[in-house]
This record gives structure tokens, C-alpha cells and sequence, in this order.
């Protein structure tokens, strides 16, 4: 059987007198490993991509984590120099790719600034600077720290019981790494919140009415799906939920003669 395919997002980045339009390689890793699907980069060119063609094409959508942090005037926020640096570029592609996702119930995995997109795309708000914030822990990784360092399992989140979650991982508390300064303020009113940090951070949500799976996550599962069972099993998780939508597409191909 041909692996499906799975469109992920990029950043736009100026490097070498070019906009290049890039992601992480640890997320491609864990799709082609953890997944078992093939990534096809998106490049964050807004209006210009058919999205509607784009998901003609893939059976799952990837979002990615970022530096760049969402833009606020997106949520009601205000841009400042400190909650930077932003990718207008990406914005303007990844919020559209969501929605359509959804609403065509293509699979969809949000990650770090993933979740964060879905939630304003969906109509949620942001909180910036978390560690600013009384009662809330230090989410950013520790400076001048090795990619391991960075990347280490360093808290747990509780699973909410009743949720999607509770069935991926089967038990009600898992560990997770913590690389990020903002968070999910207010859910969108479509979004299920799936797992809280300690001190009360939301560390995971699905899509309510969504058709097909659709789930993002605060931390960063990709770094760790080969060695740590969990962030495999968010992986495997997504991989079965590509791999079922792309049968769904080959009998409804067939179908239709």
C-alpha cells in the first residue's frame, strides 16, 4: 500500500537574500517514522494556495511549532517587540489550512504554536509570557542548553478522563517536555480541552464537532517518538487517522467507478 501523504507547514524566513520557506527536521522525522506517513512542505504563501486542491491531495495536515509566535492582532492582542518575532506570512496560510481541514475532515496534528493557531483559528485567544504570570511555571527551555536539554521531559499534564486523549495514551496522567512562552488564554468554544499542566496551563485540546481526528498539543512530542512511548503514541495515533481517511478516499473512489 502507497504511504499517504501529509502536508505540513512551513515558516517564511529571510536567509541568504532569499524568503526561504522551511520547517524543523525532527517533524519530519517523527511523520516518516512515527506516522508512517510522507510530508510534503506547504509553503506559507497565503491566498495564493488552493487549499481546496491541497486537500485533494493529502490524507492528514501537519502544523508545526515555531519561534515565531501568532500574531495578535489575530486574537484582540497587541504586537510588541517582546512577544515577537511573528510570521504574518505563515499566519495568513496556517489559520485558512485549519479551518478547511476541519471543516473537509482531513486529519489534523497542531503542535506547540500548533495548538495555538488552531485556537485562534477557531476563535480562542492567546496568553503571552506565561512565566510572567502569577501561579504559573517557567514553559521555556532553559538558555544555552544542548537540543536534549532543551528538549528534556520536565513536567506532567493530567488527561481528562472522558476525552480522545484518555484512549491514546490509556491512563490519566502522562510527562511531557515544555519549550514555550504563551499558551492557550480562552479555548475556542469548538475546542475540548484534553490535558492541563500543574498549574494549569492547557497542555492539549481536540476538536469538538471535528469529523475526523483533530488534536493539538502545547508540547513537543516529534523530539522524543523514538525513544519515549507517549510522544510515539500521538504519532501512531495520527498515522492510523491518515491512514483511515485515505481508505475512506480509495472506496469512495471506487464507488463512484
Amino acid at each position: 500500500m502507497l504511504r499517504p501523504l501529509v502536508a505540513v507547514s512551513t515558516d517564511a524566513k529571510p536567509v541568504e537574500n532569499y524568503v526561504w520557506h522551511a520547517t524543523p527536521e525532527p517533524y519530519l522525522e517523527a511523520a516518516v517514522s512515527g506516522a508512517g506517513v510522507i510530508p510534503v512542505l506547504v509553503p506559507s504563501l497565503g491566498e495564493k494556495i488552493d487549499l481546496d486542491s491541497l486537500l485533494a491531495g493529502v490524507d492528514g495536515v501537519l502544523i508545526t511549532g515555531s519561534k515565531s509566535n501568532v500574531h495578535p492582532s489575530l486574537y484582540g492582542g497587541d504586537a510588541s517587540e517582546e512577544n515577537g518575532p511573528y510570521d504574518p506570512a505563515r499566519d495568513a496560510t496556517t489559520l485558512p489550512l485549519i479551518r478547511k481541514a476541519i471543516e473537509k475532515g482531513v486529519p489534523l496534528l497542531a503542535i506547540c504554536r500548533g495548538i495555538q493557531e488552531l485556537n485562534v483559528a477557531l476563535g480562542g485567544t492567546l496568553a503571552t509570557e506565561l512565566q510572567e504570570m502569577e501561579g504559573r511555571f517557567d514553559h521555556r527551555a532553559p538558555e544555552n542548553a544542548s537540543q536534549d536539554e532543551r528538549f528534556a521531559i520536565r513536567h506532567a499534564v493530567t488527561i481528562q478522563p472522558s476525552g480522545c486523549f484518555a484512549s491514546v495514551f490509556g491512563k490519566d496522567a502522562i510527562h511531557v517536555n515544555s519549550v514555550h512562552r504563551q499558551g492557550v488564554a480562552t479555548a475556542a468554544p469548538r475546542l475540548e480541552v484534553e490535558a492541563v499542566a500543574g498549574d494549569g496551563t492547557i497542555e492539549a485540546v481536540s476538536v469538538k464537532d471535528a469529523p475526523a481526528f483533530a488534536v493539538g498539543v502545547q508540547w513537543h512530542p516529534e523530539y522524543w517518538v523514538k525513544s519515549d512511548e507517549d510522544s510515539a503514541r500521538i504519532f501512531r495515533a495520527f498515522g492510523d487517522a491518515v491512514r483511515a481517511h485515505a481508505a475512506r478516499r480509495r472506496e469512495q473512489s471506487v464507488a463512484a467507478g
